[in-house]
């Protein structure tokens, strides 16, 4: 079974992480997988709502970074950065239900939806700098911008994690909902959305989002410095003492 699964379920395209066993950890695939469910929302205009989900618990425990190394000697054409620059520019709404653990690109991808809703024992973590590397997805600009500079220090330069009280408070989430009802509140939301006027939501959407000129150029500067900082002595020691706790826990 892929480790993406996408369904659809009428106007919505359902885009399930589906790797359980390693929390929904990102593989290049995976991430090819996600780009083209992304692409296919841009040619399919039938579709009116992207919904992203984890199996097994988890959202994602970010990448998987036996996987993620393979790519290290060019992050500029890794399949992660490509996901990322296609949820930038995405033009369908996008909602997102977070259960379980989001862990780094598990929580700067959510800067990018329009909706996201949250299990009570969610456990968000941007980890960057613990890894001796830096913040991606934009995410350098975007949560400075939504939470402020004082918070975005602890959780960015410290790596602080968080809980989904928290996350509502800082509002990268709309709400919390039991966990068992958390998937039939995101296509709720997903559906009144889809059922929208297209062009009206489109719209409204673009114009709530501004010029994104500056978040892509935050990005390309994010991935130069990302790909320099994978060659670094520091992360490639980080890295290492992960994955060797990992092995042994």
């Amino acid at each position: 079974m892929s480790d993406i699964l996408t369904t659809r379920d009428g106007d919505i395209l359902v885009v399930t992480l589906n790797r359980p066993a390693k929390k929904n950890a990102l593989t290049g695939d995976m991430y090819n997988g996600m780009s083209a469910a992304l692409d296919q929302a841009k040619d399919d205009h039938s579709i009116g709502t992207i919904v992203f989900e984890g199996s097994g618990g988890s959202f994602t425990a970010g990448n998987d970074l036996a996987d993620f190394l393979q790519s290290a000697s060019d992050f500029t054409q890794s399949p992660a950065l490509n996901f990322i620059r296609r949820l930038a520019v995405c033009e369908t709404p996008i909602v997102a239900a977070v259960d379980g653990v989001a862990v780094g690109i598990g929580t700067t991808m959510l800067f990018h939806c329009d909706l996201v809703y949250a299990a009570p024992q969610a456990k968000f973590r941007m980890p960057f700098v613990d890894l001796g590397l830096v913040p991606e997805a934009g995410s350098s600009l975007l949560v400075p911008q939504r939470l402020g500079t004082v918070r975005a220090t602890e959780l960015l330069m410290l790596g602080e994690g968080f809980d989904a009280q928290a996350a509502l408070g800082f509002g990268i989430i709309n709400a919390i909902v039991p966990t068992e009802d958390l998937r039939g509140v995101a296509m709720d939301k997903a559906h009144r959305l889809a059922v929208r006027p297209r062009a009206a939501l489109r719209e409204t959407r673009r114009l709530m989002r501004g010029d994104l000129a500056p978040l892509l150029a935050r990005m390309e500067d994010e991935a130069q410095a990302f790909g320099a900082a994978l060659q670094s002595k520091d992360a490639k020691a980080a890295l290492s003492a992960f994955m060797d706790r990992n092995k042994r826990a």
